[in-house]
Parts: structure tokens; sequence; C-alpha cells
């Protein structure tokens, strides 16, 4: 028998609102008890003292990319999952933004089949449209049966019509569908987010219209077909407030932020903030861009208040020729799973700005609802599906101590606080 005692753990339980301290008996894989002191205990059970640890359910991120299949020098499914769980997380859906991508139910079988025994659980999303160009309607029908965890191209879609006729399809699969609002048009060459900094920094502009028009499109065919839908990398205030009142309309919309856009705005482009002291840094090129520092201020709000359902953490490997360049001509893209938790704990959490159960509910329980997936939760008597966290360890980044491929990240060669003691995977 497999048993482990964590003795004075905190325990975050975003599910029933719960943040204790309490012994966690984990036997064979299940939650057997969570008390306020447990004392008998099975023979060779293992105690850890577990004081100034927390504990919550398993994380999940709701969309990230891989190198494999097409760009294995990135990352592979291997390094992927790996930093995926030294990050914390338990569960992870792959965008279909592969080469071949996930636009037919072959290339999603391949792919499935090299993660059929791994140490988290991995799932798929199908493209919406062939070759994830926004042009032709994919197999959604046999992708869906093939088991996606649902449908996004990860990518801006123009075209109107086709939106809607994607729309109205995908409802009665009953699978979640996920977009990105930005107008390339508006968008245009810009590369950081439009206003006084961008102009300081001598950046092409990317305003903020470039999101907040093509939402308010997509709020609208939302509310004509009634289509539950999620928008992916909400980043400015203006997004926050227009997804507010479609839910106070009682639209069915989710809304997820990436972890970054909560951390940084774009005074860190400049160098200085946050530790980090390398200006123009390419790790920093973000799509969308890293917003003004109301934006930022606005989505944590957006946290707090409900309005954001889910952080993702959009994990987005580059190797190092890809990302040594001019800021503008980087590829967009930084990389999280190992990261976010401890940078969000130490940026957020520590500082009051979010509360503990304010910051695991969007890693955690929210992504879920946002998957369409039963939210886990620390109560005895379930799968162990969990997150053993020291928001006090400090480590450096560094190629050597990463698990992933790439070290396209701000924080190379920062030193950090906090870091993820285990996972449990059931």
């Amino acid at each position: 028998m497999n048993c482990e005692l964590m003795q004075k753990v905190r325990v975050l339980d975003p599910l029933s609102g719960t943040d204790t301290i309490a012994d966690v008996l984990i036997e064979d894989g299940n939650i057997k008890a969570v008390e306020e002191n447990i004392s008998e205990l099975p023979i060779n059970a293992q105690v850890l003292n577990c004081k100034g640890l927390v504990l919550g359910p398993g994380l999940i991120d709701i969309y990230s990319h891989s190198g494999e299949p097409g760009f294995e020098e990135r990352e592979t499914l291997k390094s992927l999952i790996e930093s995926a769980v030294a990050g914390g997380f338990t569960r992870l859906a792959i965008l279909p933004t592969t080469a071949p991508p996930l636009d037919n139910p072959g290339n999603l079988s391949r792919l499935k089949s090299k993660v059929l025994n791994v140490k988290a659980k991995i799932e798929f999303w199908g493209a919406l449209t062939l070759a994830i160009e926004g042009q032709q309607m994919a197999e959604l029908a046999d992708l869906a049966d093939s088991g996606v965890v649902g449908f996004t191209d990860s990518l801006p879609l123009s075209n109107l019509a086709l939106v809607r006729y994607l729309l109205e399809y995908i409802k009665p699969l009953n699978l979640p569908v996920a977009f990105w609002p930005c107008d390339r048009f508006l968008v245009g060459n810009g590369v950081a987010r439009e206003g006084v900094q961008s102009i300081t920094l001598g950046l092409p502009g990317n305003p903020a219209i470039a999101e907040t028009s093509a939402l308010a499109a997509l709020l609208e065919l939302v509310e004509a077909t009634g289509t539950p839908t999620h928008i992916m990398r909400v980043s400015c205030a203006r997004s926050v407030a227009l997804i507010q009142a479609a839910k106070k309309r009682g639209l069915p919309v989710t809304a997820s932020t990436t972890w970054m856009h909560l951390l940084l705005n774009t005074d860190a482009i400049a160098g200085g903030v946050n530790n980090l002291s390398c200006p123009y840094d390419p790790s920093l090129r973000l799509e969308p861009p890293l917003g003004n520092p109301n934006d930022r201020l606005a989505l944590i709000k957006g946290v707090k208040e409900r309005v954001i359902d889910a952080i993702a953490i959009d994990h987005r490997p580059y190797t190092y020729e890809e990302k040594t360049v001019a800021f503008a001509d980087a590829p967009p893209g930084a990389i999280g799973l190992e990261l976010a938790l401890p940078l969000l704990w130490q940026n957020l959490v520590t500082t009051g700005e979010l509360t503990a159960l304010e910051l695991w509910r969007v890693l955690s329980t929210g992504p879920s609802i946002c998957l369409r997936q039963k939210p886990m939760a620390v109560t005895p008597g379930i799968s162990a599906e969990l997150t053993l966290f020291n928001p006090l360890e400090n480590w450096q980044v560094e190629a050597k101590t990463l698990k992933s491929l790439s070290v396209n990240t701000p924080w190379l060669n920062q030193q950090i606080t906090g870091r993820v003691v285990k996972t449990w995977i059931s």
C-alpha cells in the first residue's frame, strides 16, 4: 500500500471556497482523509512535514503550443509534458497549431497515440478550419468523434459569416469552442500596445480596438446563435468591460487571459520592471501585446470579479536563434508552464492583489469549467489530482533547471521565489 500523510499543509479548495490548515492522507492514489489532525496511520505510511507548503487541486492549462510534430527542436511532447508537471499542471490542452495541424482525425490520432502512457492528462483542441487558414470548415463532426477537447484555430478569423456558421454547426456537438478576437487589419505591423509607451519605445503600436472591435462582433454572433463560447487572450480593459456586460445579459461566454498579461505591462519592454533588466527583450514580444498599466489592473479586477474565468499559460517555445533578433522581428510568444505559478504567487498573492484562493481558482477550477469538465477538489473519497507548492523556495531560472527545451522567457538567469514540490495525477 502506498500511503502519504501531509501534516499541517495549507489546503486550498476553490470548489468549496476553503483555505485551511489540515492533515491530508493519500492512500493508493486516492484522498483518504482531510482532517485537522490525523493520528491513526496505516502501517508504513510516509509522513511529510508540510508546514508552510500549499496543497490544491491540480492546475489546468487550457491552451498551449506543442513543437511536436513539425518543430521538435523547440519542444517535444515529452519535454512539454515534463515542463507542465514540473509547474504543477496535471492537465494540459494542446492547441492544433502543429505541423501538420490537427484539422482531421488522422493527424489527431497519430498525436494522441504518443501520449497514451504519460504523467499528465493530455488533451487536444481540434482546428476549426482546414490548415488553420480560416477559409474552409474542418471536419468538425469527425474530430468530435475522435475525442477532441473542443475547437479553436488559436488564430483570428476575419470572415464573420464563417464564424457564424461555425457557431451554428458546433452548438449541437456540445463541445467548447474558443476564439481569439483580433482584427489583423487594425493591428497592421503593430508589435506593442498603442499608447505613450509604444511611442517612447519607438515601436509600431497595436491598438486596443484591434481586439475590442473583433470581440464586439463575436459577442453579437454568440447572442444570435446562443452557442457557448470561450474568449481567448483577453488583454485590455475595454475587453473586460465588454465581457462583463455580456455576462450580465446572460450570454453563454467564458474568458481567459494569459499569465504574463496579469504580471506585466508595456513598461516592462523598457526594462527594470519585476526584476527584468533587459530592454527590448524579444521574449516580451507577445500576441496580443502586453497592455498598458490600466489594462493589467483591469485584468486583475476581472479575475477578482469572475469576469475572467481562467488564466492560460499559452506556452509557446522558440529556439534561441528564432528569438535572438530585434524585438519587432521576433516571433510572438514565451514559455511559462514551469514559471507561471511561482511568479503569479510572488507578484500577486504575496502583494495582496489576489488572494491565494482567487489565484488557484483561475488556474484549476476555472479552466475545468471553461473546458466543460468536472472541477477537481481536495475532498476525501476521490482520486488524488493535486499540486503541492512551496511559496518560499528560491531557485534560478536556467536552461539546466528547466524541463522545457526552449528558454524564451524574460526571467532567464533570474532568481524567483516559489516552486512546485510534487504533483499527484490519478
